[in-house]
């Protein structure tokens, strides 16, 4: 009997779903919703629609590649499996920018919330706190984290429910029936195309994280089938909150004017709920970063761990499984060393520089998706033109925009990142000349799935 330890087949499309709704962190819709509704003069819904008609596209593309090769990797095994494994290890190097430094932002916020309510309390304290707790939960297993996920997502959900709900109410006692149906919130104030598109770019942002459930593949049962289907339902059930609560709460304040745009959900949980509701939701605000926190980390150590199995990072600490919980028991405490740089940071220096990273994860998937239906061609297997060829070059071109739309800083940080990666790569391939090691373990073949041919 074989005494290699891998990962765990206990997750079903529900977990999966759960664990990528709390990574995209439905309630964050609030604590940006000010940013985006002043940039689109009020337009805030359609923002939302226009992204999520973006990245739909994108999970399109996730989904076929996670039905070709459902293993662990993500970006990074869809590209080297498809295209090269050296542009694979680029791929995977420019992902940890997301993947490594997400949750050290989510552990920032939560500590600056926290910090504001009890300034008495050090930043550091909260922030330890966090990386302690979600580490712990994650080691334990993925299916104690899940459990808890269940239930602060729960929470999650039932304080938007609330916050729309009182939204809807204060708009019926002012305006009757008749003002709950409104144009508004998706032509606000004099907006524009350009000033939606914009506000779109921002949107997006919200989106980031509906591909990590690819990373849980291999603990997945029947991933074939069952991760594209989470992947699509993220997308459309997140999608679906953001443009919802920002239409009630558009109604509720039209327009993009606020005193503060970076506080305004507060200010309207007070005036809709009064200092209770405001409490409340603060708190789930907290609880938000926390749920995130966890499938962030999680997330990103399956990362690690394909790398490390691979044996592009070092294969004895990365590529470890802990042999009672079946976790990546190093590559988790590794991602809680890095959250650590969240005490010496502030929110905007920490987030400048993780969306290119994901911007071009995006890209490249989409890329490994059409060349993926150009080989399957060739062998004489017919795929569907449009999910595998038209879908991904709308996919390219629409993140190719949202790329462009980054601030330099966070080019320039991304491209330093990118070299450094490159610097490695050329070191372990001896000058690009040879290929990355091959995956050490893979759970299932790489052929093409009977449900891949017939799409």
């Amino acid at each position: 009997m074989s005494d290699t330890v891998t990962l765990n087949r206990t997750l079903k499309l529900p977990s999966l779903v759960i664990f990528g709704l709390a990574y995209l962190t439905p309630l964050i819709v609030l604590g940006i919703f000010g940013v985006i509704a002043s940039q689109t003069n009020g337009a805030s819904a359609s923002a939302y629609l226009l992204a999520l008609g973006a990245m739909l596209f994108t999970a399109n593309s996730y989904g076929r590649m996670a039905a070709a090769y459902p293993v662990a990797g993500s970006a990074y095994t869809y590209v080297r499996k498809t295209i090269d494994g050296r542009i694979g290890f680029l791929v995977g190097w420019a992902t940890m920018l997301d993947y490594l430094f997400l949750p050290m932002v989510i552990w920032l916020i939560g500590g600056s919330y926290l910090q504001a309510q009890f300034p008495a309390v050090p930043m550091a304290v909260w922030i330890i706190g966090f990386i302690i707790l979600t580490t712990v939960l994650n080691v334990v297993g993925i299916k104690v984290a899940d459990r808890v996920n269940l239930i602060l997502m729960s929470f999650q959900i039932l304080v938007i429910v609330f916050f729309v709900a009182l939204s809807l109410a204060d708009v019926f006692a002012s305006d009757g029936g008749a003002g709950l149906i409104s144009a508004a919130p998706f032509t606000g104030i004099d907006s524009t195309l350009v000033a939606i598109g914009g506000g779109a770019a921002v949107a997006a942002y919200s989106f980031l994280g509906f591909d990590a459930v690819t990373t849980f593949t291999e603990e997945t049962i029947d991933p074939r089938r069952t991760v594209p289907k989470a992947i699509m339902l993220i997308a459309l059930i997140g999608g679906g909150i953001f443009v919802i609560v920002a239409y009630a709460v558009q109604l509720v304040h039209p327009g993009g004017v606020f005193e503060n745009s970076d506080a305004a959900a507060f200010e309207i949980a007070k005036s809709i709920g009064g200092h209770l509701f405001g409490a409340i939701f603060l708190a789930a605000l907290v609880i938000a970063q926390f749920t995130s926190g966890i499938a962030a980390q999680a997330a990103g150590s399956r990362l690690l761990y394909a790398m490390g199995r691979d044996g592009v990072l070092p294969r004895s600490f990365f590529g470890k499984l802990s042999p009672r919980f079946h976790t990546p028991v190093l590559s988790l405490p590794a991602i809680a060393v890095i959250g650590l740089i969240a005490i010496f940071m502030n929110v905007a220096t920490s987030t400048s520089f993780i969306n290119f990273g994901a911007f071009l994860a995006f890209i490249m998937v989409n890329v490994s998706v059409i060349v993926y239906w150009a080989r399957e061609r060739r062998g004489g297997r017919s795929l569907n033109v449009w999910l595998y060829l038209v879908c991904p070059i709308i996919g390219v071109l629409v993140i190719g925009f949202l790329l462009t739309q980054l601030d330099v800083h966070a080019i320039t940080l991304g491209a330093i990142w990118l070299v450094v990666g490159a610097v490695i790569l050329a070191v372990t391939t001896k000058g690009f000349r040879t290929q990355p090691s091959e995956l050490a373990v893979d759970s299932v073949d790489s052929e093409p799935s009977e449900a891949a041919q017939q799409a």
